[in-house]
């Protein structure tokens, strides 16, 4: 039987990790986890989209009339379950800093009960994109099979619930549930990015939408779309600036065909059509047709 020198590797390892714990300040007091759990994220994400949707995302036994019990029990352990998990970031964002234990749990009481209380609202964002995949798509067959199939649903029922997270002063754990489906469908959606009711992603790998980008009312867009920042401005010390608005402006009714990359704090107007594989970092008035032809020959004004 093989033999390996096990107990060298875990003191090496040890010695590794108090190296990076020293350098990134971190607390050497013996203790549980210090901050939100991956795992436990993916369990809450499943327990809430069978909550929203318990007849399609819920287990597969689910009789109609036990639905209110399914929801109001698998709500309840969700909601216990993200207010640990609030906990912990709240606590590891503080960590330089710590805050009074009370504090902290009153912070994560109110931010989880407000995103309870958003549940409903978000179940209607969703049927509204859930409806404009069935109506964008001429292969989609019945709303039922975009909800179960579509990865391009999949990303933003993430979306919605991580968006809600992040503005309630929970950026970690909506970053973890965004990536979370960025793992399963290749679409990165930053919980931060702020998108209108019946957005639908078609096809989706590879589509990139950024942090402070806003998106309007029925906007479709296809894979390999990005909607990036142009430039990254950085302060007095080199390091890069947080926060700044950098990511496009999309209005309602705008389409933007595969490939297509646009940059910058630049207006995508209403009613605009992007082509695919086209690069922009000006604006698109309201009602254009953009293609690689016509920005070849009669570039847009600046």
């Amino acid at each position: 039987m093989a033999q390996f020198e096990v107990a060298d590797i875990v003191r090496a390892l040890h010695g590794v990790r108090d190296e990076w714990r020293a350098a990134q300040k971190r607390s050497r007091e013996p203790g549980g986890r210090e901050f939100p759990s991956r795992d436990a994220l993916a369990r809450i994400v499943e327990g809430l989209k069978g909550v929203l949707f318990p007849m399609r995302l819920g287990p597969p036994d689910l009789r109609v009339e036990s639905e209110d019990y399914y929801v109001a029990h698998e709500l309840d352990t969700a909601l216990h379950g993200l207010l640990q998990q609030a906990r912990l970031e709240l606590n590891y964002a503080h960590r330089h800093a710590p805050l009074p234990a009370e504090q902290i749990d009153q912070r994560a009481h109110e931010a989880v009960k407000a995103f309870a209380a958003s549940l409903p609202a978000t179940r209607r964002l969703l049927d509204s994109d859930v409806l404009a995949a069935f109506h964008g798509d001429p292969a989609a067959g019945s709303v039922d099979e975009v909800l179960l199939c579509y990865p391009g649903v999949l990303s933003i029922i993430h979306h919605r619930l991580a968006h809600t997270l992040y503005g309630l002063g929970l950026p970690l754990l909506a970053r973890i549930i965004a990536e979370l489906a960025h793992a399963q469908t290749g679409i990165d959606l930053h919980p931060g990015a702020s998108i209108g009711a019946g957005f639908f992603i078609d096809h989706g790998t590879g589509v990139v939408i950024g942090e402070t980008a806003l998106i309007g009312q029925r906007v479709r867009i296809y894979q390999a779309v990005t909607l990036g920042a142009k430039r990254f401005p950085t302060d007095s010390d080199g390091k890069l600036r947080k926060g700044l608005p950098r990511h496009p402006l999309v209005e309602d009714d705008v389409v933007i065909y595969a490939g297509a990359t646009i940059l910058g704090r630049v207006t995508i107007g209403a009613g605009a059509v992007v082509g695919g594989n086209v690069w922009i970092t000006d604006d698109v008035p309201r009602g254009a047709s953009v293609t690689q032809a016509s920005l070849q020959n009669a570039p847009l004004p600046r």
